[in-house]
């Protein structure tokens, strides 16, 4: 059976309406935004836009959701490869690669103060899928340290990131995947004795 045109119609209108309202933030802050802005850079009315969206701040949500919902399937297809070999490297990579390939949007949204909420959905990804693999490596008696751990490296990924970005990626990939694996090594080092370490 075809596809409905109808949907693809939709698809393609909210797509433009991201991609216009991403343009104009590289210009602009978020709070300057109008709907009719974001209308004018994707040559379309205010009357489909509101048949997508309440308003830019919903828009803006839709673009943080698509790229969490494609950040966490990629997690997904190798969380299974990092719980086998004991080690945060597999998924490193894939994310970092994951962070290039939507460079400006991951660039646009860190340089935004109105994404604040794209930062604590990172975190809360970071620790949804970082808490099992702590308890399991670790076994903390106190699970407040695994808290502060995830939070900790969150913030600092972020941060890797930002800076990597601002610096126009001149440090090699693999000498940031190097660093990066340190840091995270070091700060669960400095939280979990070794004996605490999974020694099965």
């Amino acid at each position: 059976m075809p596809k409905n045109p109808e949907d693809r119609r939709a698809r393609r209108s909210r797509k433009l309406l991201k991609e216009s309202l991403l343009e104009l933030m590289k210009r602009k802050s978020f709070s300057d935004i109008s709907v009719r802005d974001v209308t004018d850079a994707a040559d379309m009315n205010r009357a489909t836009f509101y048949l997508h969206y309440s308003g830019t701040a919903e828009l803006l949500q839709s673009v943080e959701e698509d790229l969490l919902s494609e950040l966490q399937a990629l997690v997904d297809s190798h969380m299974q490869e990092t719980f086998a070999v004991g080690s945060v490297a597999p998924v490193f990579e894939p994310v970092l690669d994951f962070a290039v390939e939507h460079r400006e949007i991951c660039a646009v949204l860190f340089a935004s103060s109105e994404a604040s909420g794209f930062f604590q959905s990172i975190q809360r990804l970071v620790h949804e899928n970082g808490a099992p693999l702590v308890r399991t490596w670790f076994q903390p008696e106190d699970p407040r340290l695994t808290d502060y751990l995830l939070n900790f490296l969150a913030w600092g990924f972020i941060g890797l990131l930002a800076e990597w970005f601002e610096k126009d990626m001149a440090l090699p990939k693999a000498e940031l995947l190097a660093a990066a694996q340190r840091m995270a090594d070091s700060a669960a080092a400095g939280l979990f004795p070794r004996e605490e370490r999974r020694t099965s």
